[in-house]
C-alpha cells in the first residue's frame, strides 16, 4: 500500500509548469522581459518583430508558465533546410541573441521548455550570448536532466569597463586625458562649429538613422568591406533599428552620442542603455577628421555623460580590444554559440559533426 504523502512533503515539490505554443510572437514575451534580469530587458516582442521584420522568417513562440505567470518566452525560427530540424532564436547579434526568462526562473522552466522544444525540433541554435546569460545557464542546466546534447562554439571575450571602480581609483577620465581631448578639440573646431548632441527616445526620427548611415557610407565601413556589417545603412542593418525604435521602451534604451562638424555629421557613438549597463554596439567618424580623433573625443563625451545618467558598467563586446583597454575595458565573460540537440538519432548524429562545430568559433583570444 502507498504511503500518502504528507503536507510537508508535498510543499517540497516543485511548482508545476505548462508550456503554451503560439504561431507568430506571444504577447507574454513582455510579461517575461519585464521580469527579467535588469541587463536582458531589452528582449521584448518589438526586439524579435524587428528582428523578423529586417531579416525574415516566421516565428513559434513557447512560453512557459508556473501558476499561471509567464516565466520563459522562447521565440523560435526555422534555420536552414527544413529537414534538419534546426530551430534558432531570431533576434540582432547586438548586443547578443538570447530570449527573456524571469529572474526567479529554475531548472524546471528550463526542462518543460526542452520537453515542449523536442516534441517540435530536433535541435535549437542560441547565440551569440554570454557566459553568464540566463536564458543559456537555463538551458544548459535542464539539457543534462534531459539529455540534450550542448554544443558551443567560442567566439571571442566581451570586455567591461567597471565606472564605478574606475571614480574610486580617481577622476575619470584623467586629467592627462582631458588636456589631450581638449588640444584635439581646439584643431578639430578650426574644421567648422562643433556641436556635440545625444538622441533616445522619441527623439529616434528618420533623419538621426540617416545621420548615422551617412557616418557609415563616409567611413572605413564602406572603404574597406561590402558594407553589409554596416549598422544603419540600407545595406546593412538600418532596417533593424528602425524597427526597433517603434517600441517606445526600446527607443528609450536607443541612444547615439552624436558629433556635427560645421552641421555635417562626423562621428557617432551608438548604444544601449539598459538599467545601469550601458552596451557599445557601434561607433564610427568619417576619415577626413581622423587627426584629430573625432571618435575618441566623442566617446569620452559619451562616458561622461553616461556617468551623470547612473551608468556604472559599460559593455564593449567582442573585438578591437586596443582602444578599449586604453580606456580601462577589462576582459569579461567568454561570448559562445550553441547548439542544443535532443537525445536519440539526433544526438548521435549532432556528435559526428560536434568537433567541426567546436572548431569554426574564433577561439578565446581577443580579435
Amino acid at each position: 500500500m502507498t504511503k500518502p504523502m504528507s503536507l510537508a512533503e508535498f510543499d517540497r515539490l516543485p511548482p508545476a509548469h505548462g508550456v503554451d505554443a503560439v504561431v507568430g510572437l506571444s504577447a507574454a514575451i513582455d510579461a517575461v522581459a519585464e521580469r527579467a534580469r535588469p541587463t536582458h530587458r531589452f528582449l521584448r516582442y518589438g526586439w524579435f518583430a524587428a528582428a523578423l521584420a529586417a531579416y525574415g522568417g516566421s516565428a513559434r513562440t513557447l512560453t512557459v508558465t508556473r501558476e499561471g505567470q509567464a516565466v520563459a518566452a522562447l521565440p523560435a525560427v526555422t534555420a536552414g533546410p527544413s529537414l534538419l530540424g534546426l530551430v534558432a532564436v531570431p533576434g540582432c547579434y547586438w548586443p547578443m541573441r538570447s530570449f527573456p526568462v524571469a529572474e526567479d526562473a529554475g531548472v524546471e522552466a528550463g526542462e518543460a521548455l526542452l520537453d515542449a522544444l523536442g516534441r517540435e525540433a530536433r535541435a535549437l541554435r542560441i547565440g551569440p550570448v554570454y557566459d553568464d546569460d540566463p536564458a543559456l545557464s537555463l538551458l544548459c542546466a535542464a539539457a543534462v536532466s534531459r539529455g540534450w546534447r550542448a554544443m558551443p562554439r567560442d567566439l571571442a571575450p566581451s570586455f567591461l569597463l567597471d565606472m564605478a571602480a574606475k571614480d574610486a581609483e580617481g577622476p575619470f577620465p584623467r586629467l592627462s586625458t582631458l588636456k589631450k581631448n581638449r588640444f584635439h578639440e581646439k584643431h578639430l573646431g578650426a574644421h567648422g562649429t562643433l556641436d556635440w548632441s545625444f538622441v533616445s527616445g522619441a527623439d529616434w526620427d528618420e533623419g538621426a538613422f540617416h545621420a548615422l548611415a551617412e557616418v557609415e557610407q563616409a567611413s572605413w565601413i564602406a572603404d574597406r568591406t561590402d558594407g553589409s556589417d554596416a549598422k544603419f545603412t540600407a545595406a546593412g542593418h538600418g532596417a533593424f533599428w528602425r524597427a526597433a525604435a517603434a517600441d517606445p521602451v526600446l527607443a528609450q534604451m536607443m541612444w547615439a552620442a552624436v558629433l556635427r562638424v560645421d552641421g555635417r555629421p562626423a562621428a557617432f557613438s551608438f548604444d544601449m542603455n539598459v538599467g545601469d549597463l550601458k552596451y557599445a554596439i557601434a561607433n564610427s567618424y568619417i576619415p577626413d577628421y581622423s587627426k584629430h580623433s573625432p571618435g575618441k573625443l566623442l566617446y569620452y563625451r559619451n562616458l561622461v555623460r553616461a556617468r551623470e545618467d547612473g551608468i556604472a558598467r559599460v559593455d564593449w563586446g567582442a573585438g578591437d580590444s586596443g582602444y578599449k583597454r586604453v580606456i580601462g575595458a577589462e576582459p569579461g565573460p567568454m561570448i559562445r554559440d550553441w547548439l542544443f540537440v535532443r537525445p536519440g538519432l539526433a544526438s548521435a548524429v549532432a556528435r559526428l559533426i560536434e568537433r567541426r562545430w567546436t572548431g569554426s568559433g574564433q577561439g578565446s583570444t581577443a580579435v
